[in-house]
C-alpha cells in the first residue's frame, strides 16, 4: 500500500459516482480499499471508466486483471494490474498515488470530449 497517500481518502469516497459529463457521454468510478498483495501492492481496487451514448467503455484505467508487458505467446504478465483501456487497445498503467490516477483519468475524458466537440 501506497504509505503516505493523501488522495486515497478522496478517491474511496468517489466509489459508485456515476456522472454525465457532456453530450450524452458518462463516467463510472469505482474504488475499494483491499488488502495489499503482489497485484495490487497500493492496496486498493479501483476502475474508473469513460462511455459512451450506447454505454460502452471508449476509456478507462483499472486494476482488475493482468496484463501484458510484450505481445505474443511469449509474452510477460505484469505483476501489478495497473492498466488502461483506449478504445480497443490495453496498455500498461504505472499507478503513483491516487490524485495522480484522477488527474490521468479526468485529463483524458476532458481530451476526449474535446475532441468529440464537447465542453
Amino acid at each position: 500500500m501506497v504509505a503516505d497517500d493523501p488522495g486515497l481518502e478522496r478517491l474511496l469516497e468517489l466509489d459508485g459516482l456515476l456522472v454525465e459529463v457532456g453530450g450524452g457521454y458518462w463516467m463510472k468510478v469505482v474504488a475499494k480499499r483491499v488488502p495489499p498483495e503482489i497485484t495490487r501492492p497500493h492496496g486498493i481496487a479501483y476502475a474508473l471508466t469513460l462511455h459512451d451514448l450506447a454505454g460502452e467503455r471508449i476509456f478507462g484505467i483499472d486494476n482488475a486483471h493482468s496484463v501484458r508487458v510484450t505481445r505474443g505467446p511469449a509474452g510477460r504478465l505484469r505483476r501489478e494490474h495497473d492498466h488502461l483501456h483506449r478504445g480497443g487497445t490495453l496498455r500498461p498503467y504505472r499507478y503513483t498515488d491516487a490524485d495522480t490516477l484522477l488527474e490521468d483519468f479526468l485529463g483524458e475524458v476532458s481530451e476526449i470530449l474535446r475532441k468529440k466537440g464537447i465542453e
